[in-house]
């Protein structure tokens, strides 16, 4: 993992020299060097004391090194308009450089140093290349809401190093600490607002909808997992707690996740109505976290995984539109399907991924998903059965809305997609569909 980590370091400089597309095509060499060898770090003996990898860590690094090459291969806007090509280009390795210390840091102190260090490069990147002026608001609430809700996890813990426990995240299975509610509050709130968790969830459609193109992929790719992994992570050391004080959670979040469905509903820009239901579906995973099952966990983590790539990819198809008609608008994006019918197909493909159509991964997610939460509670049912029928209800929305329908009669002039886009949208598709790969990697999770 160290090998990994010293190379992102020394390519940094790197960027500011080296051709854009060829760093592209390292971040890919990277993924797939890591896809075959990553395996061989799964053994905690051996490893430095500060970096490792596990099962947990496996799948989200890999992730992080997908996403981030993806994020490059749709800026090529950024590229084309030789908009400070060298200083993205940093941000972007930055902001990766943090991702894979986050992921891979055994303690809890490093954990949260470079979980905060992540919201630097993501503000620049909404401030620096956003669209509207309107960027520096959703900036300020990306950075309030954050910094706000972990302050009590940095108190939690100095009191756990200052009480003489251990700060390794391995140990905390030996650690016999008798925490009160504020301890709980103070370690899972912060997680919560980096899910997001219905009522924290105001900052992530503002800072979407302001963010260039690569930040929506990153934000929904791989930051909104920083939540999932941090409770993954924690759950040892307040899990009697979690017994007694969860089910509030389990209820906020299926709740929450039926009234954001509805929000989705009446939704007419189209990187809004992606990021609400993004809220939606990180509400039936914080679900399936909260019941503490080996069912719930490995789904959750599942489902955090197809949610990273299936997303990213309609933000991608979002500025694909956006960048033809200068416009996010549903009132606008009608027709596409007569302009650009090769694209329409990509639509399909994944807004089915989105609601979880077979054979993808997110079937495999929300089906351990729901078994896990109503076998905690068999009330749980009403609401699943109204957050499915309504995450299928705005997921056709959208497609319908944006596909049928008449063309925009100020359209006056249009391009269908490039080898680029077909290529981007392909690398996003595919790997939520390798239903065999997903199988094996789900049941050695189990």
């Amino acid at each position: 993992m160290l090998k990994f980590i010293f190379l992102i370091i020394f390519m940094i400089p790197l960027c500011f020299f080296v051709n854009y597309w060829l760093l592209v095509s390292f971040l890919f060499l990277f993924s797939f060097v890591y896809m075959v060898f990553g395996c061989s770090f799964f053994s905690v003996s051996g490893l430095d004391y500060y970096f490792g990898s596990d099962v947990l860590s496996y799948g989200l690094i890999l992730l992080s090194f997908w996403i981030c090459g993806l994020m490059l291969l749709a800026s090529g806007s950024v590229y084309s308009s030789s908009n400070y090509v060298s200083l993205f280009l940093f941000m972007n390795l930055l902001l990766l450089l943090f991702l894979l210390l986050t992921f891979s840091s055994l303690s809890f102190l490093m954990f949260y140093v470079f979980f905060e260090s992540s919201l630097i490069p993501t503000f620049l990147l909404v401030l620096g290349w956003g669209y509207q002026p309107e960027r520096v608001q959703a900036g300020i609430y990306l950075v309030f809401y954050t910094l706000f809700a972990s302050f009590p996890l940095l108190l939690s813990i100095f009191n756990f190093y200052i009480g003489g426990f251990t700060l390794n995240i391995y140990m905390f299975f030996s650690v016999n600490f008798e925490a009160g509610l504020y301890v709980y509050v103070s370690v899972v709130l912060a997680f919560l607002v980096k899910l997001p968790m219905f009522i924290f969830h105001l900052w992530l459609p503002k800072a979407h909808v302001e963010a260039p193109v690569a930040g929506s992929m990153i934000l929904a790719g791989v930051l909104l997992k920083l939540g999932g992994y941090g409770l993954l992570r924690v759950f040892s050391l307040i899990y009697f707690l979690g017994v007694t004080f969860n089910y509030f959670l389990i209820s906020v979040g299926l709740v929450g996740g039926v009234l954001v469905s509805l929000i989705c509903l009446r939704q007419v820009d189209l990187k809004s109505l992606i990021a609400y239901s993004s809220v939606a579906h990180m509400g039936i995973v914080l679900g399936g976290l909260m019941t503490m099952t080996y069912w719930g966990m490995s789904g959750s983590y599942t489902l955090m995984i197809a949610h990273g790539l299936c997303s990213s990819g309609m933000f991608c198809l979002a500025n694909i539109s956006y960048e033809r008609l200068s416009s996010r608008s549903l009132l606008i994006n009608k027709g596409l399907i007569n302009l650009m019918p090769g694209m329409s197909l990509w639509w399909f493909l994944l807004c089915s991924s989105n609601i979880s159509a077979p054979p993808t991964l997110n079937l495999l997610g929300e089906i351990s998903l729901f078994n896990s939460i109503v076998s905690w509670s068999w009330l749980t049912m009403f609401l699943l059965s109204f957050l499915s029928f309504f995450s299928a209800g705005y997921t056709l929305y959208l497609y319908s809305y944006s596909q049928h329908g008449k063309v925009f009669s100020c359209l006056y002039s249009f391009s269908s997609g490039t080898y680029r886009e077909y290529l981007l949208l392909c690398l996003h598709w595919l790997p939520l569909n390798l239903f065999i790969l997903n199988v094996g990697l789900f049941f050695n999770w189990l």
